[in-house]
């Protein structure tokens, strides 16, 4: 059997990983060929691909990004490496040339769509969820997020020295367009005292009387953190609009850091390792098994899969009624 791989979307570590745990299990275990395929879909088209053996896999485990490259190349939409030609069937046409049993699409949401559109179009695909965002619909975790969650952790854990030492109100932005996991799971590990992500609507007299009632009760300072799709004027980026209305509310000092693509960068964690590792392997065998047009998921403790058409065009988002918003407001933090 000959299978490709691909990555595409941003890049997120835990990758590299996956292309290894896919490819050894494939190659030592199942016997299978493996073709990298290079920038996403974008290698589809145009045949951009290299043979991976045993060897060329070395080193992959703890490397940040993707060694196959990425793009944001969307085949059913115009535009892109090549707009004047039907994208989908050249695609068809390349993967039939290239005698290719299965193609392993690793993504976010998506990829998980356009894998979906493939698979209903009778290409045999398996797919790995892949998000900082954790956002993807019927897995509990995505790969990539525990590693960001920790980089943005570890910021905030700084910050409460600078917001100590003078005695100011921080407010730092992280990735979130539409779903704001990292910011709850980074805000409450990091003790944030205001937590804003975009499922859960603000009003920012509340903010102000939170900050304000931590001072009183002798709190100089407090942490905000908010994801980056927020609600705001329009105008201005996330922390940079909450930190002015903070400060315009309650008279403190309200300085802003915004994290950007810090949080997609480096090597994953040792949780992200171990799940890429899983996910990459089980996607394997769905291959040798012949159980096509599927998604790998974590549920629970357990690796297993869903259909790519119950995934596609769906989103997991952030819930009033979720164990870290209940206990935090238990504890007084403050979520709009």
């Amino acid at each position: 059997m000959r299978i490709g791989i691909l990555t595409s979307g941003g890049d997120c570590p835990g990758i590299n990983a996956t292309i290894r745990g896919v490819c050894k299990t494939a190659i030592n275990y199942y016997g299978m060929e493996v073709i990298g395929i290079h920038s996403g879909f974008q290698g589809l088209l145009t045949k951009d691909i290299e043979s991976f053996t045993d060897k060329s896999l070395s080193g992959l485990l703890n490397l940040g990004g993707t060694m196959l490259g990425t793009s944001r190349e969307k085949p059913f939409k115009k535009g892109g490496v090549i707009s004047d030609v039907d994208k989908p069937a050249l695609i068809l046409q390349n993967i039939q040339e290239m005698g290719l049993d299965c193609v392993v699409c690793v993504g976010g949401n998506g990829t998980q769509k356009t894998a979906a559109k493939f698979a209903a179009m009778g290409v045999n695909i398996v797919s790995v969820p892949k998000t900082i965002d954790n956002d993807i619909w019927g897995t509990d975790i995505s790969f990539g997020f525990d590693s960001a969650v920790s980089i943005a952790t570890d910021a905030i854990d700084r910050l409460h020295s600078t917001a100590s030492s003078h005695k100011r109100v921080m407010v730092i932005e992280v990735m979130g367009h539409k779903a704001g996991w990292i910011a709850l799971y980074s805000g409450m590990a990091g003790g944030g005292d205001v937590i804003l992500v975009p499922e859960i609507p603000y009003n920012i007299k509340n903010i102000g009387n939170t900050i304000l009632e931590r001072l009183k009760k002798g709190k100089p300072y407090s942490i905000v953190v908010v994801a980056e799709g927020i609600q705001t004027d329009g105008r201005k980026r996330a922390a940079e609009y909450i930190a002015q209305e903070i400060e315009y509310e309650t008279g403190i000092e309200t300085r802003e850091t915004v994290l950007g693509y810090i949080q997609r960068g480096g090597s994953p964690t040792p949780f992200d390792r171990n799940l890429s590792t899983r996910m990459g392997g089980h996607a394997t065998e769905l291959i040798a098994n012949g159980e096509f047009g599927r998604m790998v998921a974590l549920r629970g403790d357990n690796i297993s899969s869903v259909s790519l058409e119950e995934v596609a065009g769906k989103l997991k988002l952030v819930t009033e009624d979720h164990d870290l918003v209940i206990q935090g407001r238990r504890m007084g933090i403050c979520f709009g």
